[in-house]
């Protein structure tokens, strides 16, 4: 008898450890709530951090496209060839987000196009603004469609899938024709925009005390010199140990929750 009550111990004991284990493994394979593409250069890149650490504390999947010395019109002939995201991808988006933040003007409205298909492709870097209009025009018609899409989750949908475009400014203020015109595009469309200049902690109008340089240079791996010849920072420094990528992280962190929480 005690050894069959033994054995009946044992037995629920396995049976108690397989259950919490498979709770556990069922839980950590549950998909995440949330899932958000970036597309943009180096400051973008996975080797930053910003975005990977903002992801985590978002609970969110990570799908990093950006890579080192593309521009707006690389990410455009990527959507126009069908390589920054699949069907499936596209299916479970929440948001696209755009880190392509070189100093150009990206609202001019010259040349500019009605539909995307108007555009000659593929793109060169002559008109940063009309690349921008292709890929927000692109992406929103892209997530309509899949109402037609009998693959898709949104299929016979009455308005398709909802098209989330998120922009950023640089990642301080140096960049004023940028983060100047990035606004006018955003507010045109109704996006939103991460303002890592507003609320990185410095600006490019008082210099530090005393290194008696921009601040932004304390932060940064190398240095830019902007229109006036002032010197700033210009890659800022990576790893998901830095403070500035943390920095960036929060204030990703604190748009997303915005949009989303």
């Amino acid at each position: 008898m005690h050894f069959k009550r033994t054995i009946s111990i044992r037995l629920l004991l396995g049976l108690f450890l397989l259950s919490v284990c498979s709770l556990s493994h069922a839980q950590e394979d549950k998909e995440k709530p949330y899932t958000f593409l970036l597309s943009g250069a180096s400051f973008a890149a996975e080797v930053n951090g910003w975005f990977e650490i903002g992801c985590e504390r978002l609970d969110a999947t990570a799908l990093n496209r950006a890579k080192g010395g593309t521009a707006i019109a690389d990410m455009a002939n990527q959507m126009n060839d069908g390589t920054l995201y699949f069907t499936e991808e596209l299916d479970e988006l929440d948001a696209l987000i755009i880190m392509h933040v070189v100093d150009k003007d990206v609202y001019n409205e010259e040349e500019l196009q009605k539909s995307y298909k108007d555009y000659k492709v593929p793109f060169d870097r002559s008109n940063y603004a009309a690349a921008f209009d292709y890929v927000i025009k692109h992406y929103i018609s892209d997530c309509y469609n899949l109402k037609y899409n009998k693959d898709s989750k949104y299929y016979n949908s009455e308005n398709g899938k909802p098209a989330v475009i998120i922009l950023t400014t640089n990642w301080h203020d140096g960049r004023e024709v940028y983060n100047d015109s990035v606004r006018k595009l955003a507010e045109k469309w109704g996006l939103p925009l991460v303002e890592f200049d507003k609320y990185i902690g410095f600006s490019k109008e008082t210099l530090h005390p005393v290194t008696d340089e921009h601040i932004s240079l304390l932060y940064a791996k190398d240095k830019m010199t902007v229109r006036n010849g002032d010197v700033h920072g210009w890659h800022p420094l990576r790893g998901k140990e830095e403070y500035i990528q943390k920095r960036m992280a929060s204030i990703f962190v604190a748009k997303m929750h915005q949009i989303f929480k």
